[in-house]
């Protein structure tokens, strides 16, 4: 990026009332510092995503960025394949995102194929694609609709596409879910966070994100048609699995 980031500070004073956790201007300017001092293992599961398209990504496909934000899954993939390598459509429900990740990734990557829209990923009108990716997004959505986005990525992925899905979760084993939700809290502490901001971004985060268990998104995987789905990568409560379509 060009530009450097704010600190995160959205939640550093006391609030009256702390609202419902949203993807506006103040969470774009600071989401770099935000993203990389709360989510345990991001830049690994980014570093990732370029190297997983460079073996799977054949030539000539169509790719999604579901759920872009700044577009760090973009610039991980543009990193290492060649710009005729595929199309990559970056899609986003908040506009200050998409405005910013257009912006980025305009100047970082002039020469791939890249296309930035604001877009509700349940009702996009997909067109076939060689890799999907959704990082750390299904969790915004209602529960109820979990299901039926995956079932419309499953029929959207060509034979041999891969589905990259990233996700905090949450674990069945009540002391696992313990012990990872404290070192969870730990790891933020250690960036930096205060107990005061820890807990208000909990309390905006509460009915916004709903995690699912790994064997839950396992579950749905399976029943929506992919016969291969392993959980490559996981960091505390923080998961990144990977799909295939044959």
């Amino acid at each position: 990026m060009t530009d450097a980031s704010y600190r995160d500070a959205l939640f550093s004073t006391p609030l009256d009332r702390v609202s419902s956790f949203s993807f506006d201007e103040q969470v774009v300017r600071c989401f770099p510092d935000m993203i990389r001092r709360s989510v345990p293992g991001y830049g690994q599961i980014i570093g990732m995503i370029g190297v997983i398209a460079k073996r799977y990504l054949r030539t000539g496909a169509h790719v999604y960025d579901l759920g872009c934000s700044l577009g760090a899954s973009t610039l991980s993939l543009c990193q290492q394949v060649a710009p005729d390598t595929c199309t990559i459509e970056a899609v986003d429900l908040s506009p200050a995102m998409v405005e910013r990740a257009r912006d980025v990734l305009s100047q970082e990557y002039p020469e791939h194929a890249i296309t930035v829209i604001e877009g509700d990923i349940r009702t996009l009108a997909y067109r076939p694609a060689g890799m999907i990716i959704v990082n750390f997004t299904l969790q915004f959505l209602d529960p109820a609709e979990r299901d039926d986005v995956i079932a419309r990525l499953f029929d959207t992925l060509e034979p041999g596409g891969v589905l990259i899905l990233s996700e905090k979760v949450v674990f069945d084993d009540t002391q696992a879910e313990d012990v990872l939700y404290a070192l969870h809290h730990d790891f933020k502490r250690a960036n930096g966070y205060s107990d005061l901001e820890i807990s208000q971004k909990r309390s905006a985060l509460e009915d916004v994100m709903i995690p699912d268990s790994l064997s839950v998104h396992h579950d749905r995987l399976a029943r929506v048609g992919f016969k291969r789905h392993y959980t490559w990568f996981q960091y505390l409560n923080f998961a990144s699995m990977i799909a295939f379509k044959e």
